[in-house]
């Protein structure tokens, strides 16, 4: 019962004091579950009488479980996390996961959709009743600003100002404006004067996007709206929110944008994070050379 009362603990300090967002404490708590039943299974006394050697064990069990680097890795930050904690509440004298070291994760560069498949993507919402109008409208609207799908459903309505064709999200991690080519100016103008009124629920409603409920859109519902376009337009790759982010910087730095531009539209806090497009668009120059090249 005294290991339940520290992770009941840990988890309460992560939202009070530390106020981490709720993926990572999704993400920690779990992995504090999987370490208590790794704990009690093999080991069963107190989580204090850790030492070095006895979190090795676990995460060499992990690896053998096929848990890959990125997941070893955030497992070994939450131990580490959780023993600070502990020493923080004098419950221990010193932090036994500090020698433990992540392994190397072997970074994947991220999958984007061809011209023709945002195209065929964009395609597919049938503007023949409100659900197709919005989807219509949110689709485009991801593909012309490249924002996260997160900060896609935080919109208001008076985050857009299609007068002068941007976005611009004031709730949003970094605040930053976008501009809309004009076909997403087109999509969300239909939807916000026709459409958006007789969808939602009361009239004090901000949310710029809602679900057939009348309220603000959830991640979960956005995902079903991708799933079932990607399906339609029989796109094999699989087609998440982010694909249509990831495509977006890609396209753009193809087509001569710089990368600072793109960081500051992306809203990447370091450079470092935009560059992968450029690594991307390399290894695609590459992959083209390779098989159109008549030598190659």
């Amino acid at each position: 019962m005294q290991n339940a009362n520290y992770i009941s603990g840990y988890e309460t300090y992560l939202q009070d004091v530390k106020q981490v967002s709720k993926n990572t404490l999704s993400s920690y708590m779990r992995d504090m579950r999987q370490f208590d039943q790794y704990w009690t299974r093999n080991v069963g006394t107190t989580f204090c009488k850790a030492l070095g050697h006895d979190l090795e064990e676990y995460i060499k069990w992990l690896r053998r479980n096929g848990k890959s680097a990125a997941t070893v890795s955030r497992c070994i930050a939450s131990l580490r996390s959780f023993y600070q904690f502990l020493m923080e509440h004098g419950t221990t004298q010193a932090n036994p996961a500090t020698g433990l070291v992540p392994d190397k994760a072997v970074k994947k560069l991220p999958q984007i959709l061809t011209n023709r498949e945002v195209e065929l993507l964009l395609e597919q919402p049938a503007c023949v009743d409100s659900k197709g109008y919005r989807d219509k409208a949110m689709l485009e609207m991801l593909y012309a600003t490249g924002i996260r799908v997160s900060e896609l459903i935080s919109l208001d309505e008076d985050d857009v100002n299609l007068s002068i064709g941007v976005v611009h999200g004031k709730s949003w991690s970094k605040e930053r404006m976008i501009p809309l080519y004009p076909a997403a100016i087109s999509a969300l103008e239909e939807y916000i004067h026709r459409v958006r009124p007789h969808m939602i629920s009361a009239q004090d409603e901000s949310a710029l996007f809602v679900n057939m409920g009348g309220e603000r859109m959830s991640r979960q519902g956005f995902w079903k709206i991708i799933k079932q376009y990607q399906e339609k337009a029989k796109i094999e790759k699989e087609i998440t929110p982010h694909t249509l982010r990831h495509s977006f910087a890609a396209h753009l730095l193809e087509n001569g944008a710089d990368l600072r531009s793109i960081q500051e539209m992306l809203g990447h806090a370091d450079i470092s994070s935009t560059q992968v497009y450029a690594q991307l668009v390399k290894k695609q120059l590459k992959d083209i050379y390779h098989k159109a090249h008549p030598r190659a």
